[in-house]
């Protein structure tokens, strides 16, 4: 069983059931799914940027993406519906719970001038979103072998049922928020 959701199971459930008096271990939150996903807008002029970006996801999530396609045209940008302009990834189960533990304890502190994620990217529900400026931060990455820099996205969903609830399930399984200045 993976370290992390070991730790979920011994220490972070029982610590929210008594945070927030659940009576039932159903009731608390759990991580459900992480998706990743990345945008490529220059895939209209140079479909190999997508492939590169498909090969890069498949590296860093460890299964392959999907095709992601624009939901209708906008001819600024010369783009028409239907055509593929970026890939996302889904991770469920055993994988997601080692992608989140690779994703804190080796990833994210690669970032740098890396002082914590922001506290406040909460949709409202308990779910969590992060964007990383590259993909080498990552260590699958090999530097030498990419074509150019991309951003990604992770979104962090949760069963919670509020913010409070996500920000401490998220806290417990060691995600590094920024640490409030005690100025403020």
């Amino acid at each position: 069983m993976n370290r992390l959701k070991e730790m979920y199971i011994n220490e972070v459930t029982p610590t929210l059931q008594k945070t927030f008096n659940y009576k039932n271990v159903n009731q608390v939150p759990k991580l459900e799914k992480i998706v990743v996903s990345m945008g490529v807008g220059l895939a209209t002029q140079n479909k190999a940027l997508l492939d590169n970006a498909v090969k890069d996801m498949t590296q860093i999530t460890g299964r392959k993406p999907l095709i992601t396609k624009a939901r209708k045209s906008i001819s600024n940008f010369k783009l028409r519906e239907g055509m593929p302009i970026g890939c996302k990834v889904t991770l469920r189960g055993e994988v997601m719970y080692e992608f989140f533990d690779r994703l804190v304890s080796i990833t994210l502190p690669r970032v740098r001038d890396f002082k914590g994620v922001p506290i406040n990217a909460f949709d409202g529900r308990g779910n969590y979103s992060l964007g990383i400026k590259e993909q080498t931060v990552f260590p699958e990455i090999e530097y030498e072998k990419i074509d150019e820099i991309r951003g990604l996205n992770i979104a962090l969903i949760t069963s919670a049922k509020s913010d409070e609830e996500g920000r401490e399930l998220l806290k417990l399984m060691g995600m590094p928020f920024v640490k409030r200045e005690a100025n403020n």
